[in-house]
């Protein structure tokens, strides 16, 4: 019998893949692809206090080994998720992480404290979203400002709080302990690294928000490390994602320390690609007469 389930700061999950936020909707819409009960969880696109329109079109371009996005976190906002996405969530066999965005501290806290008396699991907070007070540095960039906003939310919180880094630093090990001493349960990384692609025919910049936010296979071997560095660095539970595409994706991962995985770009490519990666580590671990995930995490 293979056990594949694994832990997440007291939450079990029976196996390790979960979606990335912001590529996977609350589920709706991939549900007529993918049954959602055969997922270690669901983590939701960001959701806000108030409703946030995004950035101006265009905010999507192709690029070599992934995707640039400057979507801007569009959402309908905090009501209305809760009224029809967590309704939806509710009729499925998975564990529902919400992720949580804002401006300042204080919206953070207000989704935060809407969701307290849900039914969610856990909540991912997404500490890439521009600081408004801190002259729109983003708060996963800046150690002081990750570890109030951490200690905010933690005093705030009733689910596990999942701090998700932004790879757009120097130093991420020092980011994750950060997150760790101010209280957090788990980090998650990578998020997008910031790129930009130029059009040379129009002699002009593709998005119109000229920088986005780059996914896909291009940043794996980034976001591999990246996550070694932060599993070495802390005794929290590390979600790790960036570019995983297969099960030898994941498994890269899980090896490097991750004890849950999440696709995000894939699932663009290939509506499948969540469940296909539970039945390739499914299969890796029977091929290779492996009992437990827990024999996998962090064993190089």
């Amino acid at each position: 019998m293979i056990d594949m389930s694994t832990k997440l700061a007291g939450v079990s999950l029976k196996n390790p893949v979960m979606t990335a936020s912001g590529t996977f909707g609350s589920g709706m819409e991939y549900s007529e692809f993918v049954d959602l009960n055969r997922l270690g969880a669901v983590v939701t696109k960001g959701v806000s206090l108030t409703p946030w329109p995004g950035n101006p079109t265009p905010r999507v371009a192709e690029v070599y080994g992934g995707m640039l996005n400057a979507i801007g976190l569009q959402n309908p906002g905090i009501d209305t998720f809760i009224e029809r996405d967590l309704e939806f969530l509710k009729g499925y066999d998975t564990k529902v992480i919400v992720n949580v965005c804002g401006k300042t501290i204080e919206e953070y806290v207000g989704v935060v404290e809407r969701l307290a008396d849900t039914d969610v699991d856990m909540l991912e907070i997404n500490v890439s979203c521009p600081n408004v007070k801190e002259g729109a540095i983003a708060f996963g960039q800046n150690p002081d400002a990750l570890r109030s906003i951490t200690k905010e939310i933690k005093r705030k919180a009733k689910q596990p709080v999942i701090m998700k880094l932004s790879p757009n630093v120097t130093d991420i090990a020092l980011m994750a302990k950060v997150c760790e001493e101010a209280g957090a349960d788990a980090v998650s990384l990578i998020n997008t690294i910031t790129g930009m692609k130029i059009d040379i025919n129009r002699r002009k910049f593709t998005l119109a928000n000229r920088t986005g936010g780059l996914s896909g296979p291009a940043i794996k071997p980034v976001a591999v490390r990246m996550v070694y560095q932060a599993a070495h660095a802390v005794s929290i539970p590390v979600i790790g994602m960036g570019g995983i595409c297969t099960a030898e994706d994941a498994l890269e991962f899980i090896m490097a320390g991750a004890a849950a995985v999440a696709v995000g770009a894939a699932n663009f490519t290939d509506p499948y690609t969540t469940v296909k990666v539970v039945e390739g580590i499914e299969g890796y671990m029977k091929d290779n007469k492996v009992g437990s995930l827990s024999e996998l995490i962090g064993c190089v």
